[in-house]
């Protein structure tokens, strides 16, 4: 499902069905050359579809790659890492690693005194899993910087630092940050994430678990248009066929 809006006013423009790069150009061919030229960012994940079809139809745009899917993808390198850990663990170690994969994901301020303590009792037993958290504090930090040109900057010490751990994912993941700086540090100019668009996507999941075998897409997205209380015409898009 491909879903986009207008992350000023908040507006959901369009919503057809498929992620592909084709489904997302449909979508701009509908709009005027004077909307098309108008549209300066589009904010998304980093998937290679979405930016074949900007880039294609958007020339003139920015892409801006979410924070919280670079994030999200971190929290699976640390999945990953704590699991391997765990598998090649003794059986003091296995013990050490259980039920602690969510002190590794969740931010350090949110943690009790209790949890803090424990989380600092693992990270002193697993050298790995401690520089994989230490650099998850850092990269979370880069999108505090307040200029393009320093947020560049900033990814580019900690992919160099990530590189000199050694660790293979660490690195992997350091080279996939920098292959895509320019649209992780466009959030510097744009401030842009797709905050509105994972609030409606939990919208469209509750909507597909309700609709369970009703086969008529059309009426599903309907029903998707009709949650995120959508005009039936639009004055920002008025190309667009909503309805």
């Amino acid at each position: 499902m491909t879903v986009v809006y207008d992350l000023v006013s908040g507006q959901l423009i369009w919503v057809d069905h498929g992620r592909t790069s084709n489904v997302l150009i449909n979508f701009f061919e509908q709009l005027s050359p004077q909307t098309r030229d108008g549209i300066q960012a589009v904010s998304m994940d980093m998937g290679q579809s979405y930016q074949s079809a900007v880039r294609n139809a958007l020339p003139n745009a920015d892409i801006v790659f979410d924070r919280f899917h670079v994030m999200q993808n971190y929290s699976l390198l640390i999945r990953k890492e704590r699991n391997k850990a765990f598998r090649k663990g003794t059986h003091d170690e296995k013990k050490m690693l259980k039920g602690t994969l969510f002190l590794l994901l969740k931010n350090a301020p949110k943690l009790s005194d209790k949890q803090s303590d424990r989380l600092d009792d693992l990270l002193e037993s697993n050298k790995t899993l401690c520089t994989i958290y230490m650099l998850k504090e850092q990269l979370q930090a880069l999108w505090d910087e307040r200029n393009f040109d320093l947020m560049i900057a900033a990814l580019d010490a900690w992919c160099q630092l990530a590189k000199k751990t050694r660790i293979l994912s660490l690195i992997n993941f350091a080279d996939a940050l920098w292959e895509r700086r320019v649209g992780i540090c466009n959030y510097a100019k744009y401030k842009l994430t797709n905050a509105r668009v994972e609030a409606g996507n939990v919208s469209i999941g509750l909507l597909r678990r309700r609709a369970r075998g009703v086969r008529d897409t059309d009426y599903f997205k309907l029903k998707i248009r009709q949650t995120s209380i959508l005009e039936t015409h639009s004055t920002i898009y008025p190309e667009i066929k909503l309805i």
